[in-house]
C-alpha cells in the first residue's frame, strides 16, 4: 500500500502491484523515477531496473513466500516451481542468482527453510516432528541435522537457549 500510494503521489496508477513488483499501464519519465526513488528510499524501498537484479529478488521473493507464507506447499522439487513460476528454465535462474548472491539458490532455500525452524521453534507451539512435517523435511534427523550445520547447535540446544534469554515475570 505505501508504495502504491508513492506511485499516485506522482499521478501514475500501477496496474498490479505485488511482491517485488509494479506493473504499469503508461511509460514515465526519468524525473518521476528520481523522485520515485528518493521517497521509496526513505521508506526503507528500493527501485530496481536491472532486469538482472529484478529476477534475482524474483527468485527471493518466490522462495521467501513459499517457505514462510505458503507453509512450504511443495509438490514438486523447487527447480520446477521456480521455472513455472518465473516463467525461465531453472539452470538460468540458478547460474544467474549464483554469479549475484554469491551462493546457490538451494542454499538460499535452506536459509529460509531454517529461519522459518527457528521462528517455530520461538513459538514452541509445535513438536520438533511436527516442524520437520511442517517444513517437508524427511524426518526429525535430517531436520537437526540441517540445523546444525547451519547454526552451529541442535534445535534442542536452540530451544534451551531461548528460554535461558527468557526472563521469568516475577524476577523481572
Amino acid at each position: 500500500m505505501v508504495v502504491k500510494s508513492e506511485f499516485e503521489k506522482l499521478g501514475i496508477h500501477p496496474v498490479a502491484i505485488e511482491l517485488g513488483q509494479v506493473e504499469l499501464l503508461e511509460d514515465w519519465n526519468e524525473k518521476d523515477k528520481a523522485i520515485l526513488s528518493k521517497r521509496l528510499n526513505e521508506l526503507g524501498f528500493e527501485l530496481l531496473e536491472d532486469k538482472t537484479i529484478v529476477t534475482v529478488e524474483r527468485i527471493k521473493n518466490q522462495i521467501v513466500t513459499l517457505v514462510h507464507h505458503q507453509n512450504l506447499d511443495l509438490k514438486t522439487n523447487l527447480s520446477h516451481y521456480l521455472a513455472t513460476h518465473l516463467g525461465q528454465e531453472y539452470n538460468a535462474l540458478s547460474t544467474l542468482f549464483s554469479e549475484v548472491e554469491g551462493i546457490t539458490i538451494e542454499y538460499y532455500f535452506i536459509v529460509q527453510k531454517i529461519e522459518k525452524v527457528k521462528e517455530l521453534l520461538r513459538y514452541n507451539e509445535l513438536s520438533l516432528s511436527e516442524i520437520a512435517f511442517k517444513m517437508n523435511y524427511s524426518d526429525v534427523a535430517h531436520l537437526s541435522n540441517q540445523f546444525k550445520k547451519m547454526t552451529g547447535m541442535t534445535p534442542t540446544n536452540f530451544k534451551k537457549a531461548l528460554e535461558i534469554k527468557r526472563s521469568q515475570i516475577d524476577s523481572l
